[in-house]
């Protein structure tokens, strides 16, 4: 998935996230352009899962 299919589809799922996860915050969510990495890095703290698995999960949704 390349920067402009990330972005397209994280506004998607944000909410998602949110429900499946409970203790994510606004803060853990928020994305600025050219932050993915920083972003799926959070993410992957807080769920135990690899960037791999983040970002499958995101084409899921």
């Amino acid at each position: 998935m390349n920067e402009d299919q990330f972005k397209g589809k994280w506004k998607q799922v944000k909410g998602k996230f949110k429900q499946e996860y409970a203790d994510l915050t606004d803060d853990d969510l928020m994305y600025t352009e050219g932050k993915s990495d920083e972003l799926l890095g959070r993410l992957q703290e807080k769920t135990g899962k690899t960037k791999e698995e983040l970002k499958d999960q995101i084409d899921k949704w």
